[in-house]
């Protein structure tokens, strides 16, 4: 049987067994994701409230969150930026956006979770959660209008207000509070759960058992 030309991005030998985190390094990621998560309920950039940075912990945070958002809106206008090379409907156009920005993150974890990194894969999913939340935050001004303004802008340029027409287009708008607040309802069910499943990942000892055969 010919062998797939993508199988050696999924292979399974015991040398790359060996390369998986280790449970000290799988606690101080929880840890870490724990923290995280507690400093992003708090301080979150979009969320139309200024926090001063108080101290070290709250600067790598927003540093980290930094990064975050912008390699996600990078991705997400990589999703629209498809539909400029390619002939695709308006609507498609809009949503490719949202659902590059969704699948980025989600297409690693399950990339991980592959090659039996579950470590990596919980935080993957855990990034998706916050690309959901952030989208939850941008559908929640859906009523503002159909032209974004450059100053809210990622490009800096005036803009198409995606869920304004994605909504409007589905006919929708009106329930703009609902769709958003669904959203985010599952963005923190996914983050929670990622970091209690990390949780059990970082106090398993089955990694160790896999080692020791």
């Amino acid at each position: 049987m010919k062998q797939s030309r993508f199988g050696h991005l999924f292979s399974k030998k015991k040398a790359e067994q060996d390369h998986l985190p280790s449970a000290n390094a799988k606690k101080a990621v929880l840890v870490f994701l724990t923290l995280f998560f507690l400093l992003y309920i708090n301080v979150k950039p979009y969320s139309g409230t200024a926090h001063q940075i108080t101290g070290i912990g709250t600067y790598l945070f927003t540093l980290y969150q930094f990064i975050i958002n912008q390699t996600l809106g990078i991705v997400h206008e990589g999703g629209h930026g498809v539909c400029y090379i390619l002939p695709c409907p308006q609507f498609v156009m809009v949503a490719m956006g949202t659902l590059f920005q969704w699948f980025f993150p989600l297409g690693i974890a399950c990339y991980y979770k592959r090659k039996g990194n579950l470590t990596a894969f919980y935080i993957g999913l855990f990034i998706l959660g916050i690309s959901m939340d952030y989208t939850s935050w941008y559908m929640s001004t859906a009523h503002e209008g159909l032209h974004l303004p450059a100053s809210k802008s990622f490009l800096g340029v005036d803009a198409l207000h995606d869920f304004n027409y994605i909504f409007s287009t589905l006919g929708i708008l009106p329930y703009e509070s609902l769709v958003s607040g669904v959203t985010k309802m599952l963005a923190y069910l996914l983050m929670t759960g990622s970091v209690i499943a990390m949780f059990f990942e970082a106090f398993s000892n089955r990694s160790t058992l896999k080692k020791e055969r």
